[in-house]
């Protein structure tokens, strides 16, 4: 039987990423029909893992426009060579190339992680005027384009509510855990331990986080890279990071042995328009590894939480609120490790990367 020959494109993250590689082209590259490859823009070479053919164009060039025209190029001269069947998009700055392979007579699905004009009215380097008109213009830019596609996939449901008005193909698949990847954890609640894991910058709450933990008796482990030495700089110069284990930009073993050693987990974004109607995957890591989850207290973060009962919300903008939050955690063991037993029955049942795959493939066998 003749394989459907599938292209996954990024200009923009990592080569492993967990959602692109370890979800989508892993899974798609196990089904005997599909000859899977990915195009990354990371100057580490070529190499073929998961029995996905990873293609690297170079490293991106330093600068937003250089990256988005000419890595872009690159990325599209790449696709025409592979001439694939389907090709995925991942970075919005691929659109235009999406449109190009169209012309060509190929399918295309674009794959919306984050609802951008909304991401880029958070973005701190920018002004309020500047985000005002560069949100505006990108929803523009999104009704024309993305409606020529064949399928847009979003990492949440609400992000498919706003594409169904474009594209009547849009369907969520949501960015939920692989099972056989935490599952086997078990935490050992021993020590007075919690984790903070991902990015450092303000929004995602960490200066907060470090205020908090000043009084209290814990260990907190940050695994993650800062955005800017400054911010570095600002974080590190906190009294509460005396009490920090710091521990950098970590993969995906380590992170299993971090999640081992804590007894919480923490997801406090700030209130921004990207990050309120987002699902943290963390969140459904932390569940996944059986430990509680300290979040913000946002509807849909809160919705997980209480139906779970995994957790605490707080005010992320609070730092004393948090500081309960993680005193109530770590004197209450027993509790904390029914909430963390809780967590992990939910991904179990339904918040899982094996019901998320079975929705892309049955996208891909649509279009095949």
């Amino acid at each position: 039987m003749k394989q459907t020959k599938i292209t996954h494109l990024t200009s923009a993250h990592p080569r492993y990423d967990t959602r692109i590689f370890i979800k989508m082209c892993s899974s798609l590259a196990k089904q005997n029909n599909y000859k899977v490859s990915l195009v990354v823009a990371d100057g580490k070479g070529d190499e073929s893992k998961n029995s996905v053919n990873i293609i690297d164009v170079g490293a991106k060039t330093s600068g937003r426009i250089s990256r988005m025209t000419k890595t872009v190029s690159k990325v599209f001269e790449k696709a025409k060579e592979l001439d694939s069947d389907i090709y995925h998009l991942h970075d919005p700055e691929l659109i235009p190339i999406g449109l190009k392979l169209k012309k060509m007579n190929k399918k295309v699905i674009f794959d919306a992680h984050e609802d951008l004009p909304k991401q880029v009215l958070a973005k701190h380097y920018l002004s309020s005027f500047t985000k005002k008109i560069l949100s505006f213009t990108i929803s523009l830019f999104e009704k024309y384009f993305l409606k020529k596609f064949d399928y847009i996939i979003t990492a949440t449901p609400y992000i498919r509510d706003k594409f169904l008005k474009i594209n009547k193909n849009s369907y969520d698949v949501n960015n939920f855990p692989v099972l056989d990847e935490l599952i086997d954890i078990e935490p050992t609640f021993s020590s007075n331990t919690i984790c903070y894991v991902g990015l450092l910058y303000e929004t995602r709450g960490i200066k907060e986080i470090v205020k908090a933990i000043e009084d209290l008796d814990v260990k907190l482990i940050i695994a993650g890279k800062f955005f800017s030495e400054d911010f570095e700089k600002e974080i590190t110069s906190l009294k509460g990071w005396q009490k920090v284990d710091f521990r950098g930009f970590v993969g995906r073993d380590e992170l299993k042995s971090i999640l081992e050693e804590s007894k919480a987990g923490l997801v406090t974004l700030h209130p921004t328009p990207s990050y309120i109607e987002a699902y943290p995957v963390k969140m459904f890591e932390y569940m996944s590894a059986k430990i509680p989850t300290i979040s913000s207290n946002f509807k849909v973060y809160k919705e997980f939480i209480e139906k779970s009962n995994c957790g605490i919300c707080v005010n992320p903008l609070e730092p004393k609120e948090i500081a309960e939050a993680i005193k109530y955690i770590l004197t209450h063991s027993e509790e904390a490790q029914q909430m963390g037993k809780n967590g992990r029955k939910s991904v179990l049942e339904k918040y899982n990367w094996d019901i998320e795959k079975k929705k892309l493939f049955d996208i891909y066998q649509t279009i095949v």
